[in-house]
């Protein structure tokens, strides 16, 4: 993902109800920050509602513990005609720390969906300018 086309669309700070008895962040409640993440873009850009219909290359580099700030952040990759492909990686920061480290990554398929759950196009008019 580059840098430079990258947005943070979550910060949030890790809480002890959030980890394991060991203090690390369980992998799920970051699968589903990057996965809100993903949606935030997904329904700006379709300009309604667009459900997940896929996750793709998940990878774990790097611990959370309690206490971490954790940022989301994604990019727009590709937009078909009812789907969106989107980038989306979690970097935490210690609390008292400035350096920031890649914990995961992740490549999320999105559908615009209808009032009646159908997929529908996406407003070719309304394309932003794609990385």
């Amino acid at each position: 993902m580059s840098e430079a086309y990258r947005e943070p669309v979550i910060r949030i700070t890790a809480m002890p109800a959030d980890a394991n008895a060991y203090g690390d962040i369980f992998g799920g409640w970051l699968v589903s920050l990057m996965d809100m993440g993903a949606g935030l873009i997904a329904a700006r850009r379709a300009h309604g509602r667009a459900v997940t219909i896929a996750m793709d290359g998940m990878q774990f580099h790097k611990p959370v513990k309690v206490g971490d700030e954790v940022t989301v952040y994604g990019d727009l990759r590709k937009v078909g005609r009812t789907s969106m492909t989107i980038g989306i990686e979690a970097w935490r920061r210690h609390r008292h720390e400035e350096e920031r480290v890649k914990v995961t990554e992740a490549v999320f398929t999105f559908v615009a969906i209808d009032e009646a759950g159908l997929p529908r196009p996406i407003d070719p008019g309304a394309i932003e300018q794609e990385n």
